[in-house]
């Protein structure tokens, strides 16, 4: 399948596997920031979800990427204060309400080629839709107290990323089993190793 124009092909370490499209975003700034291109945005535009593979993003440019830096401070700031059980200022509030504001790219169904029936969006997917359909989202988990109650830290060895606990009885415990829990796991079978060793 040829690839359109503006759409990103090349594969990043992006993550999706947090529970929620704004936690996802969260995983973009750890470890380092990973949204350091318009490229590398368009990626996880459409890796997220937010509009369908192949819709054109070639007008992502760099504005984007610090637009949807700030949002992710934004969110950032309201999980972590949530998760540390501290009040955040209301500023933070106030920007985070500003920014969920615009109406998120619509959705609609056409026919493709084979005559399948896909998701395409209704025009053209700009900055404040796409950054409207995020903040939309973090308001809902942390207004939802179901789902905020579900909101845990990885407890892999320097890993900062938050994730939605739904897993039976809640026991979660890394970001990702194979990626936390693996190292974790080689960890503890590199200290039982070398107590053996040692004895």
């Amino acid at each position: 399948m040829a690839s359109v124009p503006g759409t990103p092909t090349l594969p990043y370490e992006l993550r999706f596997d947090a529970g929620r499209v704004c936690l996802d975003l969260l995983a973009t700034g750890h470890p380092g920031d990973r949204l350091g291109s318009p490229e590398v945005l368009r990626a996880w535009i459409v890796g997220s979800g937010l509009v369908p593979v192949g819709t054109p993003l070639g007008h992502a440019d760099a504005g984007w990427v610090g637009e949807f830096r700030e949002l992710r401070a934004v969110v950032g700031a309201l999980v972590e204060g949530q998760l540390d059980a501290r009040p955040v200022h209301d500023a933070v509030l106030v920007r985070l309400n500003d920014l969920a504001r615009p109406s998120p790219p619509a959705p609609g169904v056409v026919r493709a080629a084979d005559g399948s029936l896909v998701r395409a969006l209704d025009g053209r997917p700009e900055c404040a839709g796409l950054l409207g359909a995020v903040a939309r989202d973090a308001v809902e988990l942390l207004t939802d107290p179901v789902a905020r109650a579900a909101l845990r830290r990885c407890a892999g060895d320097n890993c900062l990323l938050v994730y939605v606990d739904t897993s039976r009885g809640r026991r979660r415990r890394w970001c990702s089993s194979e990626v936390c829990g693996n190292r974790e796991r080689v960890a503890r079978h590199r200290r039982r190793a070398a107590a053996l060793a040692r004895a």
